[in-house]
């Protein structure tokens, strides 16, 4: 039997009588402490719970490579009684779920024994609406980490939704615990404002950080970025909240619930896809130098012999920025593009390929 456990987000006192049982008939248990926080003195407590039992328990803190590789825990499985146990609710984590499934395709059995978890905890204790809630995203200390974090940011924000960002948490950096600071986090995204420019972050975007969550010093605070940077937030673990449109039983919650530096904003109202922002920017520019190509054209302004079919072809190309902007009115963003490659693409070749350069004067 392979158990998995979740020990909650608050510690040795927190996990469930049912799982405290389920680990005193395990041989070993395996303590994984690479997807968030368990202290020592948590596991020393779980330890000597499961020990009183005097049956033999081993149990042992396991790096990320253990359970990724994941055979031992596997073979041991398969005749014995044996649990992971992890922080919060233990099928969070992919790493999790993965050997959830082979080992149901080992026909070993399974016994999931669920707590509390720090993603839904965060958010309930928030006060915002769990299906406001897009994609959630995790952020490392990598500038690539920064940049796919953004983009999630970018594709809730269209929804109207909100960014739950967790953070890296390293538990073998050289010296000791490593948890994200929220600070460095907000410059790292301002980095990513700078290069990719999709205004959707900058010092007056309104964030939420929750710290420690489930301890006795967790402490959420809410705010702007330009009030955020400025603060202290202590050891982690931390989450972090970038808000999408607010209802307003939220907005109250924000301002009651945590300690609010600013009033609560909608991060979504301004927001634009690039494919709306590059449509508005390149409409009118197409749109007239097809006009000044067709006035050109009759007015004889360019080096060719006859003008026969070249207004049409010129209208065709018009016909296509039309199409793009009841694509962009549609939401067929995709096809919107397409029709303004089309355009432009028309009247490029007129422009070059068919000699339309006007003359010299």
């Amino acid at each position: 039997m392979l158990f998995f456990i979740g020990l909650g987000i608050s510690g040795y006192n927190g996990i469930s009588l049912l799982a405290l049982n389920a680990l005193k008939t395990c041989t070993i248990i395996y303590i994984e402490r690479f997807t968030s926080a368990i202290c020592d003195q948590d596991i020393l407590e779980l330890d000597k719970a499961v020990r009183s039992e005097d049956k033999g328990t081993t149990m042992l803190s396991v790096q990320r490579w253990f359970v990724e590789d994941g055979r031992e825990i596997l073979e041991r499985a398969l005749d014995q009684n044996v649990a992971l146990v992890t922080y919060g609710d233990p099928l969070i984590a992919t790493t999790h779920t993965e050997l959830y499934i082979r080992a149901v395709k080992n026909s070993i059995n399974v016994n999931i024994l669920h707590a509390a978890s720090g993603v839904s905890s965060v958010i309930g204790e928030t006060g915002l609406h769990m299906y406001k809630f897009g994609r959630s995203v995790t952020m490392m200390s990598t500038p690539l980490s920064a940049l796919s974090v953004y983009n999630t940011i970018f594709d809730n924000l269209l929804a109207g939704n909100h960014t739950l960002i967790l953070t890296e948490y390293n538990d073998v950096h050289p010296n000791g615990l490593f948890f994200l600071d929220p600070v460095r986090v907000c410059n790292m995204l301002m980095e990513a404002e700078r290069d990719l420019k999709y205004n959707i972050f900058s010092e007056e975007t309104f964030m939420v950080v929750a710290s420690r969550i489930g301890t006795s010093q967790k402490k959420i605070i809410s705010g702007k970025v330009k009030s955020l940077t400025g603060m202290n937030f202590g050891t982690g673990p931390h989450s972090l909240i970038v808000t999408g449109g607010l209802h307003f039983t939220e907005e109250e919650a924000l301002t009651t619930l945590t300690y609010n530096a600013d009033k609560p904003i909608d991060n979504a109202a301004n927001i634009q896809r690039v494919s709306v922002r590059m449509l508005e920017k390149y409409a009118p520019r197409t749109k007239k130098t097809a006009e000044e190509m067709k006035r050109l054209v009759r007015a004889g302004k360019y080096n060719i012999s006859t003008s026969e079919g070249l207004i049409e072809a010129i209208e065709n190309a018009e016909y296509y920025i039309s199409d793009a902007e009841r694509f962009l009115r549609q939401g067929k963003f995709e096809l919107a593009v397409l029709s303004m490659g089309y355009a432009e693409g028309l009247i490029d070749s007129l422009r070059f390929q068919k000699g339309l350069l006007p003359e010299s004067p």
